[in-house]
């Protein structure tokens, strides 16, 4: 008897197993995006200072804005700089970067690797505070 309800459900079956595949590939994909996201922007990397002058801190993108900084970096009097660039997710921190633009600033960042998209920030170092040095 058993045999018998298996034919007879078996188009049942079927359907359902193909919704099923049907709903794992609609849903998984933006779920394990959304999940590795929220991972690479929770936890950083590593974190520190880094001094310099402050060159461009920009506004950039079409769709997913976000602030883009140059940080000039110079070891020694008469070296080229070092370029550090930088993106700033706050609004607030990107005011009081931009506030100092052109002055010796050291900027404290979270480094954050494998953010899987330039909506975040073009880079992978996020700026979370700045301190101004000097006069």
């Amino acid at each position: 008897m058993a045999t018998d309800l298996l034919p007879r459900d078996a188009p049942l079956l079927r359907r359902k197993g193909i919704l099923l595949a049907l709903a794992a590939v609609i849903v998984l994909p933006p779920l394990g995006f959304a999940l590795w996201t929220a991972v690479t922007l929770g936890f950083a990397y590593s974190k520190g200072e880094r001094a310099g002058y402050m060159q461009k801190l920009s506004d950039k993108g079409w769709i997913c804005k976000t602030w883009e900084g140059e940080l000039a970096m110079q070891n020694l009097p008469g070296t080229s700089p070092e370029i550090f660039h930088f993106s700033v997710r706050d609004g607030a921190v990107a005011k009081q970067v931009q506030d100092l633009e052109g002055l010796k600033v050291a900027l404290i960042y979270e480094q954050h690797k494998g953010v899987p998209s330039s909506c975040f920030g073009e880079t992978e170092y996020f700026v979370t505070g700045v301190k101004k040095i000097g006069p």
